[in-house]
Protein backbone atom coordinates (compact mmCIF):
# COMPACT_ATOMS: atom_id res chain seq x y z
CA UNK A 1 0.00 0.00 0.00
CA UNK A 2 1.04 3.59 -1.01
CA UNK A 3 2.62 5.23 1.78
CA UNK A 4 -0.14 8.22 3.54
CA UNK A 5 1.62 11.36 4.16
CA UNK A 6 0.54 15.40 4.77
CA UNK A 7 0.86 17.63 2.13
CA UNK A 8 1.55 20.33 4.65
CA UNK A 9 4.22 18.13 6.12
CA UNK A 10 6.06 18.50 2.82
CA UNK A 11 5.57 22.28 2.66
CA UNK A 12 6.96 23.00 5.94
CA UNK A 13 10.10 21.09 5.48
CA UNK A 14 10.72 22.47 1.39
CA UNK A 15 10.35 26.14 3.66
CA UNK A 16 13.43 24.80 5.90
CA UNK A 17 15.50 23.99 3.06
CA UNK A 18 14.79 27.36 1.05
CA UNK A 19 15.72 29.14 3.82
CA UNK A 20 18.70 27.43 4.67
CA UNK A 21 20.21 28.56 1.43
CA UNK A 22 18.43 32.05 0.69
CA UNK A 23 18.44 34.61 3.20
CA UNK A 24 15.69 36.55 0.75
CA UNK A 25 12.89 33.80 1.94
CA UNK A 26 10.64 35.28 4.15
CA UNK A 27 7.47 32.99 5.29
CA UNK A 28 3.91 35.10 6.76
CA UNK A 29 1.22 33.20 8.51
CA UNK A 30 -2.53 34.08 9.68
CA UNK A 31 -2.28 32.33 13.19
CA UNK A 32 -2.30 29.04 11.34
CA UNK A 33 1.03 28.07 11.44
CA UNK A 34 0.86 25.10 13.36
CA UNK A 35 -1.98 23.73 10.52
CA UNK A 36 -0.36 25.28 7.75
CA UNK A 37 3.31 23.79 8.93
CA UNK A 38 5.02 27.25 8.49
CA UNK A 39 5.60 26.49 12.20
CA UNK A 40 8.72 24.89 10.92
CA UNK A 41 10.33 27.65 9.00
CA UNK A 42 9.10 30.06 12.11
CA UNK A 43 11.21 28.07 14.62
CA UNK A 44 14.40 28.05 12.34
CA UNK A 45 14.37 31.40 11.47
CA UNK A 46 12.13 32.97 13.57
CA UNK A 47 13.43 36.88 12.18
CA UNK A 48 12.11 36.00 9.14
CA UNK A 49 8.59 34.34 10.22
CA UNK A 50 5.94 36.91 10.89
CA UNK A 51 2.31 36.31 11.87
CA UNK A 52 -0.31 38.57 11.32
CA UNK A 53 -2.81 37.18 12.81
CA UNK A 54 -6.71 36.70 11.68
CA UNK A 55 -6.47 39.79 8.99
CA UNK A 56 -5.45 37.62 5.99
CA UNK A 57 -6.03 40.92 4.35
CA UNK A 58 -3.10 42.46 6.05
CA UNK A 59 -1.03 39.81 5.46
CA UNK A 60 -1.46 39.81 1.27
CA UNK A 61 -0.93 43.60 1.62
CA UNK A 62 2.48 43.23 3.92
CA UNK A 63 3.00 40.28 1.72
CA UNK A 64 3.29 42.91 -1.78
CA UNK A 65 5.71 45.01 0.21
CA UNK A 66 7.83 43.21 0.91
CA UNK A 67 8.35 41.50 -2.60
CA UNK A 68 8.65 45.09 -3.94
CA UNK A 69 11.81 45.35 -1.46
CA UNK A 70 13.32 41.86 -3.30
CA UNK A 71 11.84 39.76 -0.52
CA UNK A 72 10.84 36.21 -1.92
CA UNK A 73 7.55 36.09 0.14
CA UNK A 74 5.92 32.70 1.29
CA UNK A 75 2.26 33.20 2.60
CA UNK A 76 -0.13 30.72 4.06
CA UNK A 77 -3.36 30.15 5.68
CA UNK A 78 -6.42 28.20 4.54
CA UNK A 79 -7.38 27.89 0.93
CA UNK A 80 -10.97 29.68 1.92
CA UNK A 81 -9.50 32.66 3.69
CA UNK A 82 -6.50 33.18 0.96
CA UNK A 83 -9.09 32.89 -1.89
CA UNK A 84 -11.57 34.69 -1.03
CA UNK A 85 -11.41 36.58 1.98
CA UNK A 86 -8.04 38.07 0.98
CA UNK A 87 -9.41 37.83 -2.75
CA UNK A 88 -9.01 41.98 -3.44
CA UNK A 89 -5.58 42.07 -2.00
CA UNK A 90 -4.46 39.71 -4.13
CA UNK A 91 -6.18 40.72 -7.01
CA UNK A 92 -4.56 44.67 -6.60
CA UNK A 93 -1.61 44.47 -4.69
CA UNK A 94 -0.37 40.99 -5.93
CA UNK A 95 -1.14 40.00 -9.36
CA UNK A 96 -1.84 43.96 -10.72
CA UNK A 97 2.02 44.25 -9.37
CA UNK A 98 3.11 41.06 -10.60
CA UNK A 99 4.75 40.61 -7.00
CA UNK A 100 7.18 37.32 -6.05
CA UNK A 101 4.46 36.27 -3.58
CA UNK A 102 3.51 32.15 -3.78
CA UNK A 103 0.47 31.83 -2.15
CA UNK A 104 0.85 28.69 -0.16
CA UNK A 105 -3.10 27.47 1.01
CA UNK A 106 -4.08 24.34 2.96
CA UNK A 107 -6.92 22.91 4.08
CA UNK A 108 -8.99 23.24 0.33
CA UNK A 109 -12.28 20.76 -0.61
CA UNK A 110 -14.25 19.16 1.43
CA UNK A 111 -12.20 16.62 2.37
CA UNK A 112 -11.15 19.34 5.33
CA UNK A 113 -14.30 17.60 7.00
CA UNK A 114 -15.85 18.54 10.33
CA UNK A 115 -14.85 21.98 10.12
CA UNK A 116 -17.86 22.48 7.36
CA UNK A 117 -18.79 24.44 4.36
CA UNK A 118 -17.49 27.82 5.82
CA UNK A 119 -14.15 26.08 5.99
CA UNK A 120 -14.25 24.26 2.43
CA UNK A 121 -12.78 26.22 -0.09
CA UNK A 122 -14.85 24.93 -3.59
CA UNK A 123 -14.12 27.74 -5.67
CA UNK A 124 -10.83 29.02 -5.02
CA UNK A 125 -8.57 27.81 -8.28
CA UNK A 126 -11.80 29.92 -9.79
CA UNK A 127 -10.82 32.74 -8.44
CA UNK A 128 -6.99 32.53 -8.71
CA UNK A 129 -7.44 31.45 -12.30
CA UNK A 130 -9.25 34.60 -13.58
CA UNK A 131 -6.11 36.89 -12.11
CA UNK A 132 -3.56 37.93 -14.62
CA UNK A 133 -0.01 36.79 -13.78
CA UNK A 134 -1.27 34.18 -11.58
CA UNK A 135 0.10 30.95 -11.76
CA UNK A 136 -1.91 27.67 -10.21
CA UNK A 137 -0.02 24.78 -8.74
CA UNK A 138 -2.25 21.84 -7.08
CA UNK A 139 0.68 18.94 -6.41
CA UNK A 140 -1.01 14.83 -6.21
CA UNK A 141 0.93 13.95 -2.74
CA UNK A 142 3.44 14.94 0.00
CA UNK A 143 6.89 14.53 -2.72
CA UNK A 144 4.88 16.59 -5.63
CA UNK A 145 3.91 19.51 -2.89
CA UNK A 146 7.98 19.72 -2.28
CA UNK A 147 9.24 19.73 -5.67
CA UNK A 148 6.16 22.08 -6.60
CA UNK A 149 7.66 24.39 -3.58
CA UNK A 150 11.20 24.50 -4.72
CA UNK A 151 10.17 25.11 -8.39
CA UNK A 152 7.67 27.93 -7.45
CA UNK A 153 11.12 29.61 -5.56
CA UNK A 154 12.67 29.46 -8.60
CA UNK A 155 10.00 31.07 -10.90
CA UNK A 156 9.56 35.14 -10.86
CA UNK A 157 5.85 35.77 -10.12
CA UNK A 158 2.76 35.36 -7.99
CA UNK A 159 1.52 31.46 -7.48
CA UNK A 160 -1.37 29.97 -5.99
CA UNK A 161 -0.16 26.74 -4.75
CA UNK A 162 -3.63 24.39 -3.46
CA UNK A 163 -3.42 21.41 -0.52
CA UNK A 164 -5.84 19.45 1.25
CA UNK A 165 -5.59 18.41 4.84
CA UNK A 166 -5.85 14.72 5.34
CA UNK A 167 -2.70 12.67 4.52
CA UNK A 168 -2.68 11.49 1.01
CA UNK A 169 -1.35 7.98 -0.79
CA UNK A 170 2.17 9.06 -2.30
CA UNK A 171 1.47 8.17 -6.05
CA UNK A 172 4.45 5.80 -7.50
CA UNK A 173 6.37 6.05 -10.74
CA UNK A 174 5.41 9.32 -11.51
CA UNK A 175 7.84 11.53 -13.81
CA UNK A 176 10.33 14.42 -12.29
CA UNK A 177 7.62 17.93 -11.65
CA UNK A 178 8.20 20.00 -14.06
CA UNK A 179 6.34 23.19 -13.87
CA UNK A 180 3.24 23.92 -16.57
CA UNK A 181 4.06 20.09 -18.05
CA UNK A 182 1.63 17.19 -17.13
CA UNK A 183 2.35 14.07 -16.44
CA UNK A 184 0.90 11.18 -17.86
CA UNK A 185 0.48 8.23 -15.36
CA UNK A 186 -0.66 5.53 -17.66
CA UNK A 187 -1.51 5.04 -20.88
CA UNK A 188 -4.90 3.81 -22.64
CA UNK A 189 -6.77 5.08 -25.93
CA UNK A 190 -10.38 4.58 -24.59
CA UNK A 191 -10.81 7.48 -22.60
CA UNK A 192 -8.40 10.12 -20.78
CA UNK A 193 -9.25 10.61 -17.15
CA UNK A 194 -7.48 14.21 -16.25
CA UNK A 195 -6.83 14.88 -11.99
CA UNK A 196 -5.08 17.13 -9.87
CA UNK A 197 -4.59 16.79 -6.46
CA UNK A 198 -6.20 14.12 -4.20
CA UNK A 199 -8.13 12.99 -6.88
CA UNK A 200 -5.00 11.99 -8.95
CA UNK A 201 -5.13 8.68 -6.15
CA UNK A 202 -9.20 8.45 -7.08
CA UNK A 203 -8.81 8.12 -10.74
CA UNK A 204 -5.63 5.66 -10.31
CA UNK A 205 -8.45 3.32 -8.67
CA UNK A 206 -10.98 3.54 -11.76
CA UNK A 207 -8.19 2.68 -14.46
CA UNK A 208 -7.28 0.18 -12.89
CA UNK A 209 -10.74 -1.36 -12.31
CA UNK A 210 -11.81 -0.08 -16.11
CA UNK A 211 -8.59 -2.41 -16.82
CA UNK A 212 -10.14 -5.17 -15.39
CA UNK A 213 -13.37 -4.36 -17.82
CA UNK A 214 -11.46 -4.22 -20.62
CA UNK A 215 -11.05 -0.33 -21.27
CA UNK A 216 -7.57 1.41 -21.23
CA UNK A 217 -8.10 4.59 -20.04
CA UNK A 218 -5.52 7.07 -20.05
CA UNK A 219 -4.80 8.98 -16.53
CA UNK A 220 -3.08 12.45 -16.78
CA UNK A 221 -1.95 14.34 -13.52
CA UNK A 222 -2.66 17.92 -14.42
CA UNK A 223 -0.42 19.01 -11.73
CA UNK A 224 -0.13 22.78 -13.10
CA UNK A 225 -4.12 24.04 -13.98
CA UNK A 226 -2.22 27.55 -14.60
CA UNK A 227 -0.24 27.61 -17.30
CA UNK A 228 -2.25 24.46 -18.78
CA UNK A 229 -0.52 21.63 -20.27
CA UNK A 230 -2.26 22.37 -23.38
CA UNK A 231 -0.97 19.73 -26.11
CA UNK A 232 -1.48 16.73 -23.47
CA UNK A 233 -4.50 18.24 -23.20
CA UNK A 234 -5.29 17.85 -27.36
CA UNK A 235 -3.45 14.72 -27.72
CA UNK A 236 -5.58 13.13 -25.46
CA UNK A 237 -8.81 14.87 -27.05
CA UNK A 238 -7.65 13.63 -30.77
CA UNK A 239 -6.21 10.07 -29.47
CA UNK A 240 -9.26 9.27 -27.30
CA UNK A 241 -12.39 11.94 -28.00
CA UNK A 242 -13.41 11.48 -24.11
CA UNK A 243 -11.91 13.13 -21.46
CA UNK A 244 -13.39 13.09 -17.66
CA UNK A 245 -11.92 16.20 -15.54
CA UNK A 246 -11.47 15.41 -12.24
CA UNK A 247 -11.20 17.97 -9.31
CA UNK A 248 -12.25 18.51 -5.55
CA UNK A 249 -13.62 21.50 -6.51
CA UNK A 250 -16.76 23.29 -8.29
CA UNK A 251 -16.74 21.88 -11.60
CA UNK A 252 -17.18 25.70 -12.96
CA UNK A 253 -14.10 27.57 -12.96
CA UNK A 254 -11.74 25.30 -12.31
CA UNK A 255 -10.05 22.19 -13.90
CA UNK A 256 -12.58 21.15 -16.32
CA UNK A 257 -13.06 24.96 -17.29
CA UNK A 258 -9.85 24.67 -18.11
CA UNK A 259 -9.80 21.90 -20.25
CA UNK A 260 -13.27 23.10 -21.69
CA UNK A 261 -11.63 26.04 -23.16
CA UNK A 262 -8.88 24.42 -24.70
CA UNK A 263 -11.17 21.50 -26.63
CA UNK A 264 -13.55 23.98 -27.89
CA UNK A 265 -10.87 26.34 -29.75
CA UNK A 266 -8.84 23.37 -30.81
CA UNK A 267 -10.35 20.08 -31.25
CA UNK A 268 -14.25 19.91 -29.87
CA UNK A 269 -14.78 16.76 -27.72
CA UNK A 270 -16.75 15.27 -24.60
CA UNK A 271 -15.79 16.69 -21.33
CA UNK A 272 -17.24 15.25 -18.47
CA UNK A 273 -16.81 16.45 -14.95
CA UNK A 274 -16.56 14.63 -11.85
CA UNK A 275 -16.41 17.82 -9.42
CA UNK A 276 -18.56 19.69 -6.92
CA UNK A 277 -22.03 20.37 -8.87
CA UNK A 278 -23.72 23.53 -7.37
CA UNK A 279 -23.09 22.99 -3.81
CA UNK A 280 -21.51 23.86 -0.41
CA UNK A 281 -19.73 21.62 1.39
CA UNK A 282 -21.19 20.21 4.62
CA UNK A 283 -19.70 18.88 7.92
CA UNK A 284 -18.72 15.42 7.81
CA UNK A 285 -15.35 12.89 7.53
CA UNK A 286 -13.63 13.28 4.93
CA UNK A 287 -14.22 9.78 3.29
CA UNK A 288 -18.08 10.15 3.87
CA UNK A 289 -18.31 13.78 1.75
CA UNK A 290 -15.61 12.30 -0.69
CA UNK A 291 -19.08 9.44 -1.04
CA UNK A 292 -22.06 12.11 -0.76
CA UNK A 293 -19.63 14.71 -3.44
CA UNK A 294 -19.60 11.75 -5.89
CA UNK A 295 -15.72 12.39 -5.67
CA UNK A 296 -14.59 8.98 -5.40
CA UNK A 297 -12.86 5.88 -7.96
CA UNK A 298 -15.97 4.57 -8.30
CA UNK A 299 -17.73 7.12 -9.45
CA UNK A 300 -15.25 8.39 -12.02
CA UNK A 301 -15.16 4.84 -13.21
CA UNK A 302 -18.61 5.30 -14.01
CA UNK A 303 -18.47 8.61 -15.26
CA UNK A 304 -16.59 6.51 -18.01
CA UNK A 305 -18.98 4.26 -18.29
CA UNK A 306 -21.46 6.20 -19.09
CA UNK A 307 -20.31 7.70 -21.52
CA UNK A 308 -17.74 5.49 -23.48
CA UNK A 309 -20.34 3.81 -25.90
CA UNK A 310 -21.35 7.40 -26.80
CA UNK A 311 -18.15 8.70 -28.67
Amino acid sequence: MAEQLYQRDAYGQALVKLGSSDNNVVVLDADLSSSTRTNLFAKQFPERFFNFGVAEQNMIAAAAGLASCGKKVFLSTFAVFASGRAWDQVRVSISYNNFNVKIVATHAGVTVGPDGASHQALEDIALMRVLPNMNIIVPADAPQTEEAIMAAAGIPGPFYIRMGRSKVPTIENKEKFEFGKAQLLCPGDDAAIVACGLMVEQALWAVKSLAARGIRARLINMHTIRPLDKEIILKAAQETRLIIACEEHSVFGGLASSIDEVVAENFPVKVIRVGVHSRFGQSGEPEELMKEYHLTGPDIEKAVLAHIAQK
